[in-house]
């Protein structure tokens, strides 16, 4: 397993000097996090120049892509344009939102089905977001969404299973399913807590990722609006130490 940042982590920040504190705290693998309302890293930028996006990457970091994280719901052309730029760059994930909760389950399919073949053909695996308010907050049904779309894969972001609705109930079945992982600590009834405080059993989830001979990425991905600015790098460096002591 790999262990990377999410630029989110710096989301208030522009996105080089993100990948400037992600590289200062000893990660050399980022993922890169979109969000047309924030003013971090807009899919539209992207999508109106791929190959200056592409040449601007490369300008500001040596970090090596991992992964991007779409914030927003794209469609089928933007996607396309999406998933060409991580062929580019040799991004093999893609993170896609899954719909809100109140979404028909069968549309939904149809439109993960689709992303997950543009995808296909340009050797990119995408896959959608466990998060509280989706359509994923409940494990059984992100596992029958991924079961309805055979090559479609789950990012598996443990605290929403912490802390969420389903909180009583096992993930463990969404498992075989995982493709990224977005980590930090949780409580039963905070989202966010200073790693060792909450509740997340780190070294169960990495034997259940193992058992499923899972070898891609673990991503760090701290929410800077529920952290203090100034513990923000401390936090950071504990969660790699714990995750590469533990790898």
């Amino acid at each position: 397993m790999l262990v990377a940042a999410s630029t989110r982590c710096f989301s208030d920040l522009p996105v080089n000097q993100a990948c400037f504190h992600i590289d200062d705290m000893g990660y050399d693998k980022v993922e890169l996090w979109f969000d047309e309302q924030s003013s971090h890293l807009k899919p539209s930028e992207l999508i109106k120049d791929p190959d200056r996006f592409c040449a601007r990457y490369r300008e500001i970091t040596r970090l090596t892509p991992i992964s991007f994280c779409l914030e927003n719901e794209l469609s089928a052309a933007d996607f396309t344009v999406v998933a060409k730029v991580a062929k580019q760059l040799r991004v093999p994930q893609i993170t896609v939102p899954s719909a809100k909760l109140g979404t028909p389950f069968n549309s939904e399919v149809d439109r993960l089905r689709e992303l997950t073949k543009i995808g296909v053909q340009d050797g990119v695996v995408v896959s959608f977001k466990t998060k509280t308010g989706h359509l994923s907050e409940d494990p059984r049904t992100a596992v029958e969404l991924c079961q309805a779309a055979p090559g479609l894969g789950i990012t598996l972001d443990p605290s929403c299973y912490v802390c969420g609705p389903h909180k009583s109930a096992s993930h463990d079945p969404v498992y075989p399913y995982v493709y990224h992982v977005h980590l930090r600590d949780s409580t039963n009834e905070q989202f966010q807590v200073p790693v060792g405080l909450g509740e997340l059993d780190y070294a169960r989830m990495i034997s259940q990722l193992e058992r499923t001979n899972y070898t891609r990425t673990l991503s760090v991905e701290i929410y800077p609006e529920l952290m203090d600015t100034a513990g923000r790098g401390v936090e950071m460096r504990k969660v790699r130490l714990l995750l590469e002591s533990l790898l």
